[in-house]
């Protein structure tokens, strides 16, 4: 089936080119971006700094090369991005909260052989020894080395490329069809994987959402987006979306630190607000009284939305808007709006989407998800090159519900197991649960059991939970009685990846861990 149409005429240029589409759109006075340091960037400067850094990194790397960026949440970020765009070189964005060994593993399929990097970012984030874990065998770049080899002869021809940009542009050696950017999945349920996204993915995802949300968005607002840009979510809706569409993006190096988001939100104005399920809970609560008073909508997408959330951010009258996506989707599929939102749902498909539900034995209500559109990636990166997704097709993995245009998520297709001969849902199990424990988080695991094949454990952070209060709560309610788990763990703090998404399996390591000694 088909959402409504999409022109994809926006999305013959590449990433820099866009910039500039921007620039002379809303204005080079126009402020682009600000970050904590509260220095705003022009598009103006914004543009001449990624002339100047770029012709930098060009003169260390390869046309094409794929350049491995390593930066927090500041405006170096965008800087470092554009200029590479704009230099033909394809930015690689790693996660620095991943590991040593997982980035070793990105740096090798993506084929990684330099690592732009600040050594400000590398002391505070205490990161010396995952660089040196990744350092041998690739050129480490210190923005603030570059940044003194800066001389005003640079400068000069960085203005006076910034005044005829376009043709930088052309030159520069990409295609809109060439690879924007290379991100890797989160490794929420296993190994990461290298994605491939074009410049034309991300400019199509960018203009999906603009006109899929045309009267929520504007010019006039101010976007505050914590989350780190090595995630689709942070990279293109966050940072991304507003800078292509005239609104002011403040940046934000860490969605952890819950005190400082809020007063930065209320110190810069901001008016929409990025963020999970997780990390919304930590900042309603750790809110002073006019904080947050400005945000007229979160964004939230990565996990499902609870009921407590949505009441602790009552208070300030803001709604939250339930959105989902995929990295492979550059990233957003559907989403919520102002004007026609369902709670439960994720909201709408965006406009220019194919999409079909294939059915899964066992379950009667939805199917496995499957989309085809502008912002499906070009590919997987494997040691052969790019695999593109079967005629254009990219399986999400999502058992979904459709209905009247809003889709459901009812879960992962791995997050189901069958007990008894049925198969149960992992998040309906966990929706039990939270309407028992509402304040609390809960992750369901499945487990080996030598009699019924799998066992439901249900993991929480709830410090009275019990199987006993569990058993009652689904009785009363009428839950099923398959979905109430074996057992009951009650852990100090449930595994997060730096997405905010649940790490699944280091919360099914935990459980098998732990299991022995119930």
């Amino acid at each position: 089936m088909f959402s409504e149409p999409f022109d994809e005429g926006i999305t013959r240029t590449t990433l820099f080119g866009a910039l500039l589409a921007a620039r002379a759109r809303f204005g080079g006075r126009k402020v682009a971006l600000e970050d904590p340091e509260r220095q705003p960037l022009t598009y103006d400067r914004l543009v001449l700094g990624a002339l100047v850094l770029g012709r930098k990194l060009a003169a260390l790397t390869r046309p094409g090369e794929r350049v491995g960026v390593l930066l927090p949440n500041v405006q170096a970020l965008p800087v470092v991005l554009f200029g590479l765009n704009a230099r033909g070189r394809v930015p690689a964005m790693l996660n620095f909260t991943a590991g040593a060994k997982t980035l070793r593993a990105a740096c090798e399929i993506a084929g990684v052989a330099t690592i732009v990097t600040s050594r400000r970012f590398v002391e505070q984030g205490k990161l010396e020894d995952v660089v040196a874990a990744i350092e041998p065998g690739r050129r480490v770049v210190y923005l603030e080395e570059v940044r003194a080899g800066i001389t005003s002869l640079d400068k000069f021809y960085g203005l006076a490329e910034s005044w005829r940009a376009g043709g930088i542009a052309r030159r520069s050696g990409l295609t809109p069809d060439d690879p924007g950017v290379i991100l890797f999945t989160s490794g929420s349920e296993g190994a990461p994987k290298a994605v491939a996204l074009s410049n034309a993915n991300i400019l199509a995802n960018a203009g999906q959402i603009a006109q899929h949300a045309i009267g929520a968005l504007s010019p006039a607002d101010t976007l505050f987006n914590p989350l780190p840009a090595f995630h689709s979510f942070g990279l293109t809706a966050g940072m991304l979306l507003g800078l292509f569409h005239g609104m002011k993006v403040v940046l934000y190096p860490s969605p952890l630190h819950y005190r400082q988001v809020p007063k930065l939100v209320g110190g810069t104005g901001a008016t929409i607000l990025f963020a999970t399920d997780t990390f919304l809970q930590g900042y309603a609560r750790a809110a002073a009284e006019g904080d947050l008073g400005t945000v007229r909508y979160v964004i939230a997408g990565a996990e499902r939305v609870k009921d407590e959330t949505r009441r602790l951010w009552a208070r300030w009258g803001t709604e939250i808007l339930e959105g989902y996506g995929a990295t492979e989707c550059a990233p957003v599929i559907a989403c919520n709006l102002p004007s026609a939102s369902r709670p439960g749902s994720v909201g709408r498909f965006l406009p220019g989407l194919e999409w079909r539900l294939d059915p899964v034995e066992g379950i009667a209500e939805g199917g496995r998800l499957v989309v085809r559109g502008a912002n499906v990636m070009r590919g997987y990166l494997t040691p052969e090159g790019i695999e593109p997704p079967p005629d254009g097709w990219h399986d999400t993995g999502d058992i979904v519900v459709v209905e009247d245009g809003f889709v459901s998520i009812r879960g992962r297709a791995k997050r189901f197991a069958k007990i008894g001969g049925e198969m149960v849902s992992f998040a309906a199990v966990e929706g039990m649960a939270q309407t028992l424990w509402p304040e609390a988080s809960h992750v369901v695991v499945a487990l080996p059991d030598p009699r019924k094949g799998e066992q439901l454990m249900l993991v929480t952070d709830e410090a009275g939970a019990d199987r006993e209060a569990l058993i009652a709560h689904a009785k009363a309610e009428g839950f099923p009685e398959l979905w109430i788990p074996r057992t009951v763990l009650v852990v100090g703090g449930i595994p997060v990846l730096g997405s905010g998404k649940i790490d699944y399996p280091a919360t099914v390591e935990m459980a098998r861990r732990l299991r022995p000694i119930l």
